[in-house]
């Protein structure tokens, strides 16, 4: 079965993402970018329809990535997902350890939506090359001492729980490990140029005692868990881009059917209509190859390569997109209440976060034997 029957056969749970995100968050979405968070009521209701638990009770990576399509095409946008679905990078590698006690108090009620939980790699010496963090934590009998900093941790003001990146080892990638910290960090929220509904923050973590049950899989391991979880969490961004992409595509169609410039509509003029061909085709071509890429790793294969060329190809087509978009809307499309603006400021993140777009094609040079 090709890539377009696969996703497009999932018919009943698009149309579950559009009415939810069409009810419960097109109509508070410009409140939540003001106040700079969403509520946890909104993940609870989430979690009632059974989102927050695909990829994990139920579903697969196809579904997840449907869910990321429609929620973006339906009027959301991807700072929204990021705040919502942020289980998405905190409990995978809690789900995969296998054990159950850090599943049943920490995975489990964020799938409930009872629970909100964060991924905490990035330190402010440290994004990219992950081998080069220097959090550490000292086991000292049935705990961990742990002292250093994270920062642009999505959720982070919110999480009840971070999934965060340590070093117990010697340096290198062999010597980090992860642990599930609930409390006795200090946080600082950040402000940032786009994803204002997505809370972000800075950690500091000053002679925090995490008890030795809080870590995730085996000890030193942590490196292997981490690379294993970024092709789920890349191809997913790179989703959101042409997800973006697509969004801002139809309203600009929609913009220069009905805007009249010298007597005609805008869509009329062919240097305006060949611009909305050039978009429309970028978009396909972006979106065919991530979704073949997310089959493949929905079949265990290592598609790291792949990856790295469906996030960057989706990256660059969405920055085009957008920006086109905002031109082709005028005036209005540098207003705050122009959706296409949203969607201009919100695609700025997707080729840093998740591994910057120069470290994905550094990292396909290495694996195709370039450098």
């Amino acid at each position: 079965m090709i890539a377009k029957d696969l996703f497009d056969e999932r018919e009943e749970l698009r149309s579950l993402v559009r009415n939810f995100t069409c009810k419960e968050i097109v109509p508070h979405l410009a409140e939540w970018e003001r106040a700079g968070e969403v509520p946890r009521e909104l993940h609870k209701k989430a979690a009632g329809i059974g989102l927050l638990g695909i990829g994990f009770e139920h579903g697969d990576l196809i579904d997840s990535v449907v869910v990321t399509e429609e929620v973006i095409q339906a009027g959301g946008s991807s700072g929204v997902i990021a705040a919502l679905l942020t289980l998405g990078i905190a409990i995978p590698h809690i789900w995969q350890s296998g054990n159950q006690d850090l599943i049943d108090r920490f995975a489990k009620p964020a799938i409930g939506g009872e629970k909100i939980g964060s991924l905490a790699v990035t330190e402010p010496g440290a994004g990219s090359d992950v081998a080069a963090i220097t959090t550490k934590a000292t086991k000292q009998g049935d705990h961990y001492v742990v002292n250093g900093a994270k920062t642009f941790i999505t959720s982070g003001c919110r999480a009840d729980f971070v999934t965060t990146a340590v070093r117990t080892g010697e340096p290198g990638y062999q010597g980090i490990s992860l642990l599930v910290i609930e409390d006795g960090f200090t946080r600082r929220k950040l402000d940032k140029m786009g994803w204002h509904c997505s809370d972000t923050a800075e950690l500091h973590f000053d002679d925090v005692k995490v008890p030795a049950k809080n870590l995730v899989g085996e000890e030193n391991q942590g490196f292997v868990q981490i690379m294993r979880q970024f092709q789920v969490e890349r191809i997913t961004l790179a989703a959101q881009a042409y997800a973006t992409a697509q969004r801002a595509l139809d309203l600009t169609v929609g913009w220069v059917r009905n805007r009249e410039t010298f007597g005609k509509p805008l869509v009329k003029r062919q240097v305006v209509s060949h611009r909305l061909a050039e978009m429309a085709m970028k978009i396909d071509l972006a979106r065919t190859y991530t979704r073949e890429t997310a089959i493949r790793i929905n079949r265990g294969e290592d598609c790291v390569t792949e990856v790295c060329f469906a996030k960057n190809a989706a990256v660059e087509t969405c920055a085009e997109v957008v920006d086109a978009a905002v031109q082709l809307h005028g005036g209005m499309g540098y207003m705050r209440e122009s959706e296409v603006e949203r969607h201009y400021r919100d695609a700025r993140i997707l080729g840093i976060g998740g591994g910057a777009s120069e470290v994905m094609t550094e990292l396909a040079a290495r694996r195709l034997g370039f450098a």
